[in-house]
């Protein structure tokens, strides 16, 4: 996957998830972002609510087990979308691609940025995998 995003990627990418039909290896780090900014902007989505059960259906369909050690983790991704929501909010009316890529160049962009807040243990249990657990080193900044 590039390393930037056009619009038109992540409305791919949405719509992938949405459908399905992403190639399983176009669903990274930035992808999950990508998503996420892409169910925030769309009308009568609830991505706290929607994004849970999208991501379990794309995982089955694309043969990753939900289970407590593979596949949708509740901590992960509501953590994710609060960061891409307070993202958004900061920037009303960027562009997508142009929101994604800021995202993806703080801190947001590494795929670790969630141990400065949870302790791999806490982040990495099966109960963070089935419910939002807050976290217990530092409090998110948003």
């Amino acid at each position: 996957m590039p390393s930037h995003l056009s619009d038109a990627d992540i409305d791919r990418i949405g719509r992938g998830l949405v459908a399905r039909t992403l190639p399983k290896a176009e669903w990274t780090h930035a992808a999950h972002f990508a998503a996420a900014l892409w169910l925030l902007r769309r009308p009568g989505i609830d991505a706290a609510h929607d994004m849970p059960g999208l991501i379990r259906a794309y995982n089955e369909a694309t043969g990753v087990p939900n289970t407590e050690t593979s596949g949708y983790h509740e901590t992960i991704t509501q953590a994710s979308l609060r960061a891409a929501r307070a993202w958004l909010h900061a920037r009303p009316g960027a562009p997508l691609s142009a929101a994604l890529a800021g995202l993806l160049a703080a801190s947001f962009g590494r795929p670790d940025w969630l141990l400065v807040h949870w302790s791999r243990p806490r982040l990495f249990s099966p109960e963070a995998r089935r419910t939002w657990l807050y976290p217990d080193l530092e409090p998110l900044p948003f």
